[in-house]
């Protein structure tokens, strides 16, 4: 991943339960408002985004994100990793780690790069799905990562 969009262990929460798709893109919104990195509106443009297309990439992750027109609420570009160990409906699909993401420009490019190398190797999905430290995260999709 590119350094200007490093991932950090406070941006990461493991061991999350969440109602429904829903509420777990409320959890990645919130915790990217926490960071400093959207305002508040973002949140209910990355719903908005979700009820046009599925954020759902496969492998049991999905990546919520804004709106085109969401540009403008983000500060920083910024990630928002959570993990949801028992999974969530997503569609049909079951997601246990849900990355969102914040960026103004293509810097989100690396981001999906970085998650489609680790979710092409099915042992390397799993370690990110079942991390159990933030450092396990970082360890797969950080900068220079090549877990």
């Amino acid at each position: 991943m590119p350094t200007d969009l490093a991932l950090t262990a406070d941006a990461v929460r493991l061991g999350r339960t969440a109602a429904d798709k829903t509420d777990a893109i409320d959890q990645c919104g919130a915790l990217l408002v926490d960071l400093g990195a959207v305002e508040p509106g973002y949140v209910p443009a990355m719903h908005e985004r979700e009820a046009s297309v599925s954020t759902f990439l496969g492998e049991g992750v999905a990546i919520p994100h804004g709106t085109d027109a969401s540009r403008a609420l983000i500060k920083e570009t910024a990630l928002a990793v959570v993990q949801f160990p028992d999974g969530v409906d997503w569609d049909g699909n079951t997601v246990y780690l849900a990355v969102g993401i914040a960026a103004s420009g293509g810097e989100h490019i690396g981001v999906l790069s970085a998650l489609a190398t680790v979710l092409s190797d099915p042992a390397r999905a799993e370690r990110l799905r079942t991390a159990s430290a933030p450092s396990d995260v970082l360890a797969l999709l950080g900068p220079g990562t090549d877990a």
